[in-house]
């Protein structure tokens, strides 16, 4: 008999299902609930007040009992984001109708700490949740860390952290006694992600600087490394004059990481060579005279390597040049120094320079401005969090 109670709970057969929770027996808190409802709905004037947390937590539960068996356990996603990449986290959401955005109040306690709270935690268990995360800057790393260690322990069925830019990436190694490999700091932190239901979480990274730096993560976290570089092939299939184009490397460590790209493109090859403080730029091998050279490395800072490039191979006779970083970081607004083609001379300026949108703050600074393109990772990251 209890089980045919509960089947006809769930197919909505006798009573109505409020009320026969309220009715259940030894459930006083609930019933203390409707009881209040009911005086709110026949006041002809209901006092307004604000919900205690713990009548929140009592209609998610009665939402959660409402919902069919089968939804408990889909196998979509609620994507929860930080404030700076909300507008990924809909260019994601809007790539697939599996992906819906969950709900995260941030705001803060007077003494600036961080205030947070999940909104709707109950309906999340045993769902797919993933976090976009956005480490721009250390002032922000300790409230996300905070809903990245929590969202594992709410019951929920497994957990993907995506953090398209792996900040401390150029911090790897040590070249004298005393350094510290921040790169190697940061991975132990987010190694100690709490597991899920389903066990350990998966780590989404585009581009890594060094690709060692995959083994400075500990056993309890999967890291997947994928990259932005097939949204410039992409983009690069589009060209008017797709058939004189060139890729240039900025070193030999930006051909290693990129070349196999590449392998229906002719190629050049730059080196970084010391004279005294500085660092020149000179042509390793291949020839940019009359192509249309697009040059491609994981990430820009001051920029002070690709502004030497596109002069060496616009002196040398290079039609265009145009550019391809996954990460534009541009502190100190770099981002003001390249200046745009004009009138078809490659001297000036460059015709093209892509980053994507991993990092929100230099999409918002570089968006609609000349020679600027982004390319979202709205799709890749879809399709890591569906696979």
């Amino acid at each position: 008999m209890k089980g045919c109670c509960t089947w006809n709970r769930w197919c909505g057969i006798g009573r109505d299902r409020k009320n026969t929770r309220v009715e259940r027996k030894g459930d006083k808190r609930r019933a203390a609930s409707f009881s209040r409802q009911n005086t709110w709905t026949r006041t002809a004037h209901p006092i307004q007040r604000e919900e205690t947390q713990g009548e929140k937590h009592l209609l998610e539960q009665d939402a959660l009992d409402d919902m069919n068996p089968s939804d408990r356990f889909r196998k979509d996603c609620v994507l929860f984001y930080c404030p700076e990449a909300e507008e990924l986290a809909k260019k994601i959401a809007s790539e697939s109708d599996c992906i819906e955005l969950g709900d995260i109040s941030w705001q803060k306690f007077s003494d600036g700490f961080p205030n947070l709270y999940v909104r709707n935690a109950l309906q999340i268990r045993n769902r797919h949740c993933a976090f976009l995360a956005s480490f721009h800057s250390p002032h922000v790393i300790f409230e996300q860390l905070s809903i990245i260690m929590a969202l594992p322990r709410l019951f929920i069925g497994s957990f993907t952290l995506v953090l398209p830019f792996f900040p401390t990436g150029t911090a790897e190694r040590m070249e004298d006694e005393g350094d510290i490999a921040t790169a190697h700091t940061l991975a132990r932190i987010l190694s100690h992600i709490p597991l899920s239901r389903g066990g350990p979480a998966s780590l989404v990274v585009f581009d890594i600087h060094a690709l060692q730096e995959r083994f400075y993560f500990g056993d309890s976290v999967h890291p997947y490394f994928a990259s932005g570089v097939p949204l410039l092939r992409e983009r690069l299939s589009r060209f008017e004059d797709k058939d004189n184009i060139v890729i240039a490397y900025p070193d030999e460590g930006a051909w290693k990481r990129f070349h196999f790209y590449f392998d229906d493109y002719p190629e050049l090859i730059c080196t970084k060579v010391r004279d005294g403080a500085k660092r020149i730029v000179r042509l390793k091998e291949g020839d940019p005279n009359k192509k249309h050279v697009v040059i491609v490395d994981d990430l820009v800072q001051s920029g002070g390597t690709l502004l030497e490039c596109q002069k060496l191979l616009a002196t040398l006779g290079a039609q265009h040049v145009s550019a391809y970083v996954t990460h534009g970081v541009f502190p100190n607004a770099s981002y003001t120094k390249f200046m745009p083609e004009e009138n078809g001379n490659a001297k000036e300026g460059f015709k093209y320079f892509f980053i994507t949108d991993s990092c929100p703050l230099t999409v918002k600074n570089c968006s609609g401005r000349r020679p600027f393109e982004v390319l979202s990772l709205s799709r890749p990251i879809a399709e890591a969090l569906l696979t």
